[in-house]
């Protein structure tokens, strides 16, 4: 297995090193976009088609990356980081609205963030399961930092007597878990539906979760 090679150092071009490796790894990582999420895919891109596509040789890609799972872990968590900073970006702006409404402009910068770009969501939801150990575990560490999102908010909401207190990491989990199955169903071709009914349907199982839907109960609730 090759290891990383140390890039050169100093000025060139008017750049320096940090600024000539960061725009090496944006043309990789555009290149893995392209190719893991709207091409062939992880499992049969060639490290040679991944340098070509970025217009960069193998050598730099080693100062950059290992590995081909290496740039797929690295996009794993850039495509986590655009669909977190989205819904954490709504929060300051929605803190005055009633939950359903919070929950609704939640829902919707999600799916936003993770399916606006159909390559995100082929990287996040496809190409990453089954890739490896390696790959799960941080698949893992990604679900609990959602989980512990998801928490937060409901935690906020129970403060403010709009559910009642409790625990709610199972509805978080069940959340993520029900999220992950659509659509990983619907970026294979399984669902045929829009984004815009895909984010209804995702919307219609929080609000159901949390209780926001005649005839159901929050799951936290203690009572049950």
């Amino acid at each position: 297995m090759a290891g990383r090679i140390t890039p050169a150092q100093g000025r060139y071009g008017g750049r320096d090193a940090a600024e000539r490796r960061a725009e090496r790894r944006a043309r990789f990582r555009e290149a893995g976009l392209d190719l893991f999420g709207a091409g062939p895919g992880y499992r049969e891109t060639r490290l040679g088609d991944l340098c070509r596509a970025a217009g960069l040789s193998t050598r730099q890609f080693y100062e950059e990356y290992r590995t081909l799972e290496d740039l797929l872990a690295d996009l794993h968590l850039y495509v986590n980081e655009v669909a977190e900073k989205a819904v954490i970006d709504t929060l300051p702006d929605i803190g005055h609205l009633p939950l359903p409404e919070r929950i609704t402009a939640n829902t919707l910068a999600y799916v936003k963030g993770a399916a606006g770009d159909v390559r995100h969501a082929r990287i996040a939801y496809v190409e990453v399961v089954g890739a490896g150990p390696r790959i799960d575990h941080q698949r893992l560490e990604r679900r609990a930092v959602w989980i512990e999102l998801l928490n937060r908010i409901a935690d906020d909401a129970a403060e403010r007597g709009e559910i009642p207190p409790g625990d709610y990491r199972i509805t978080a989990a069940a959340l993520i878990g029900a999220v992950n199955g659509l659509m990983h169903d619907w970026v294979v071709g399984w669902v045929d539906a829009t984004l815009e009914e895909i984010a209804d349907e995702l919307l219609q199982v929080v609000l159901g979760r949390y209780g926001l839907i005649a005839g159901t109960r929050p799951r936290g609730d203690s009572n049950e």
